[in-house]
């Protein structure tokens, strides 16, 4: 079962799984505060790096299966050229402002 990218809670969260999927670089860092960071695998990395191999130069794309905390928390197929799909987690903090200030992903 995958939860559509716009029945999700959490409007940051909502816009963040909506970006990635349309591969829409300028909308994703616009969801983002200037200082935000991230983790993967318990591991802190540099965002923008990240981003780029991960996300913008591999195609990646989240299947939503379900979330939890209010939407800030989900458990995703996540698919890119590089991996192929695998099953992860992310969690997201967002700031006052309604956006992301940091998100932490991993495998499930």
């Amino acid at each position: 079962m995958t939860i559509q990218p716009a029945k999700l809670s959490d409007p940051a969260v909502r816009a963040f799984v909506t970006a990635v999927n349309a591969h829409d670089r300028d909308a994703f860092m616009s969801l983002l505060t200037d200082d935000a960071t991230m983790s993967d695998d318990g591991s802190d990395r540099d965002l923008d790096e990240w981003i780029d191999r991960e996300i913008f130069s591999s195609n990646g794309h989240l299947d939503v299966a379900n979330e939890s905390q209010g939407g800030r928390a989900l458990v995703a197929n996540y698919r890119n050229d590089t991996w192929g799909e695998m099953r992860t987690r992310w969690a997201f903090t967002v700031a006052d402002d309604g956006r992301i200030s940091r998100f932490e992903t991993g495998q499930a």
